[in-house]
């Protein structure tokens, strides 16, 4: 680095240094109608997806495709963790808090000084019984409190200044299952989470929690049981441990206070073992945050044969349609079918591919709401163990996993990392045993495509599912995406390069590289008139873990969060 910009830096790490030294964040902030406004507020992140609505995007500009070359560290704060990375920092008044598998730390957010740091220790047995890697997605901030999950499936409320724990509520037991990654969401007095284990034969729900007390106030089961609706749809006594885990945040309409929660998959994948349609694991439930009353629901994938999931983010937008606009809900599903849906009644209003290949179903009928399926599906679903693999596009992981798109309210479009791959699916009869997975499937790895291009960064039409740009990769990025009014996309790859690329064809633009590899997600905003954009870094998930992939093998360990601006030497005078 060039004595100039040590030199700026330095300057900017005594002003900053000071300010954390002053940290006194009132204890009533943030209010609930700073959440609201934070898609607007560009001095602070208070709200995992930037926004209630989740739409990742900023209207800071001065950080845009012209200067973009000139981004630099400003600082890199180690997380001491070699675990996986999948966080999204918060900001609130020059203060970034940030979480990992079982740490929570505040930070200066200009120097990256280290204001307080509080860790917890976990049972031995806990790591063995999680999914996809030990993790967290990120805190919520409320009311001068900071709420996290645990891997132990616990939420946890600390104070914003000091990190002390002020309370803890246990929402499942990891013995059976029950793990929680989720970001907290926080609605009108109510702190709403999910959980994770349908891997594990678990019984999928949402939660309501009182953000004062903690004490638990509703629970929304995601499986049918006799006497619920849908219970019909599920074999005698499948349910039980039907799956439906709840493992990603949802997005929060306080107009119609309604809160949009994605399930996932069944409990076992094996579809034709649990019967039917499986109802309400892959859907959208849409619910009252103060009660838990389920106002619609859609199924995306009525009795999900492959994993599909339907957790993934569930984005707010108004979009014109047939010349009326429309508040809608959007997702891009595993399935590979971008869906959007009237956010007031669930109405379905477009189902289109988002993705190249698609072997498991014809379309979306949009008179009914479900797939078409082609006839592999159709053998699928009533075979519980087959003699010979078929094979199915997308795979497990889907046309998108769960790393969130962001959406440009401005040009209208979504930008997504994609999966382009496929896999060997055989169903086999399901054998549940405590503590390990229990799919009702032989795993037999993926089918690559030929040119090995295995992730596609895309701009796509929400309406029609029809990419504007692509950008491939050999590896494929795992990444959230942050697009903002600079006319920038920001986004991370599973080797470690942070990137951003213009918005009007994809052109990579800049890139620098990070200690490990990226599979979380970009936040940027504005303190003292300077734009920061921040990314945590630290590779993990489910690629390096069940992908075999030997490129993966040189991509270092090691969690850190690292924090960007411009350089410019006016920075030294502040």
């Amino acid at each position: 680095m060039s004595k100039t910009i040590t030199t700026a830096l330095a300057a900017i790490s005594v002003v900053a240094f000071s300010m954390a030294l002053s940290f006194s964040t009132s204890a009533a902030e943030p209010s609930l109608s700073d959440l609201k406004n934070d898609p607007a507020n560009t001095k602070d992140v208070l709200t995992y997806g930037m926004g209630w609505e989740q739409q990742r995007y900023s209207p800071l500009t001065q950080i845009n495709r012209d200067n973009v070359k000139r981004l630099v560290p400003v600082w890199s704060h180690s997380m001491g963790d070699n675990r996986a990375q999948s966080t999204q920092p918060l900001v609130k008044d020059g203060i970034m808090y940030v979480t990992n598998h079982n740490s929570t730390t505040a930070l200066d957010a200009v120097t990256g000084i280290q204001i307080w740091k509080k860790t917890f220790e976990y049972d031995p047995a806990v790591p063995g019984i999680v999914c996809c890697g030990n993790h967290n997605r990120g805190p919520a901030i409320y009311n001068g409190r900071l709420y996290r999950t645990t891997l132990d499936a616990a939420i946890v409320a600390l104070d914003l200044k000091t990190g002390e724990e002020i309370w803890r509520s246990q929402a499942g037991d990891f013995d059976k299952g029950h793990s929680m990654t989720v970001a907290p969401l926080v609605t009108d007095g109510v702190i709403v989470t999910g959980i994770s284990g349908a891997e594990y034969g678990i019984r999928g729900y949402i939660d309501g929690w009182n953000a004062e007390t903690g004490k638990h106030m509703w629970r929304i089961h995601t499986t049918a049981a006799p006497g619920e609706d849908g219970a019909d749809t599920w074999l005698p006594g499948r349910y039980e441990q039907g799956g439906g885990s709840t493992w990603l945040t949802g997005t929060y309409d306080p107009e119609l206070n309604l809160v949009y929660w994605g399930t996932g998959n069944g409990g076992p994948w094996n579809a034709a073992f649990r019967g039917g349609d499986s109802k309400d694991i892959c859907s959208v439930l849409a619910f009252n945050p103060k009660t838990g009353e389920v106002k619609w629901k859609y199924q995306f994938s009525p009795g999900d044969p492959y994993d599909y999931d339907g957790t993934s983010e569930m984005v707010l937008a108004e979009l014109k349609i047939k010349g009326k606009n429309r508040k809608v809900v959007m997702q891009a599903n595993r399935n590979g079918f971008l869906y959007v849906l009237d956010r007031e009644n669930g109405k379905l209003l477009a189902a289109n591919p988002f993705v190249d290949k698609i072997t498991w179903a014809k379309g979306i009928d949009l008179k009914t709401g479900r797939p078409i399926d082609t006839d592999i599906t159709k053998m699928v679903r009533k075979t519980v163990a087959m003699d010979e693999p078929v094979d199915i596009w997308p795979s497990a992981w889907g046309g998108k996993n769960w790393s969130p798109m962001s959406y440009d309210p401005v040009n209208k479009v979504v930008y997504a990392n994609t999966l382009n791959f496929g896999f060997p699916f055989r169903q086999v009869q399901p054998e549940f045993k405590k503590g390990t997975f229990y799919i009702g499937i032989e795993w037999l790895g993926f089918t690559w495509p030929e040119n090995d291009e295995r992730g596609i960064l895309r701009a796509i039409d929400p309406l029609t599912g029809k990419a504007k740009w692509s950008t491939p990769f050999e590896i494929p990025n795992f990444a959230g995406t942050m697009n903002t009014a600079g006319g920038l996309v920001f986004t991370g790859a599973l080797t470690g390069e942070f990137m951003a690329f213009d918005n009007r064809d994809g052109k990579k633009l800049w890139e620098h590289k990070t200690g490990s590899g990226i599979i979380s997600m970009p936040i940027t905003f504005e303190r003292d008139g300077v734009q920061y954009v921040t990314v945590v870094s630290g590779v993990g998930g489910v690629y390096p873990l069940y992908a075999g992939d030997e490129r993966m093998a040189k991509v270092p360990a090691g969690g850190s969060v690292t924090t960007y601006a411009l350089f410019d030497k006016s920075y030294a005078k502040k």
